[in-house]
C-alpha cells in the first residue's frame, strides 16, 4: 500500500512590484481675476516645467484660466498656492482646486481656448 503523494508546498506567486511613477496625485484647478492678456499661460507652462509637472493650462472663453497639475503632492500644492501669484500683470481674485484624474501623457502643455 502507499501513502498519499505528498507535493511540496507550493510558494505564492511573486511578482515584481510596479515602481511608483513620478506622479503622485493631480489637481484641476481654476483661476479667476485679471488672468487673460498678461502672459498667465506661458507663465503657468514656464512655473509648472521648472517644477517638472505635468498637464496642461488653456484659457477659457468666460476670462478664467483652467489648469491640470499632477506630480509629487508637495510640489502640487505648492504650484497651487503659486497660481494666486501669476505673473507680474495678472490681478488673481480666486484660484479653485479640486482632486482630478492624472493626465493622458507626461511633459506639461498649453491648450487652445475652450
Amino acid at each position: 500500500m502507499s501513502g498519499p503523494e505528498i507535493k511540496p508546498q507550493s510558494r505564492p506567486e511573486t511578482r515584481p512590484k510596479p515602481e511608483a511613477g513620478p506622479i503622485g496625485v493631480a489637481r484641476h484647478v481654476r483661476i479667476e481675476g485679471r488672468v487673460q492678456g498678461v502672459w498667465y499661460r506661458g507663465w503657468t507652462v514656464q512655473e509648472a516645467m521648472r517644477r517638472r509637472l505635468s498637464g496642461w493650462v488653456r484659457n477659457r472663453s468666460d476670462g478664467s484660466v483652467e489648469a491640470l497639475f499632477a506630480g509629487p503632492d508637495a510640489v502640487v500644492a505648492e504650484m497651487v498656492l503659486l497660481c494666486w501669484q501669476g505673473p507680474d500683470s495678472a490681478r488673481v481674485t480666486d484660484v479653485i482646486a479640486r482632486p482630478a484624474d492624472l493626465p493622458e501623457r507626461s511633459g506639461f502643455h498649453a491648450l487652445g481656448t475652450l
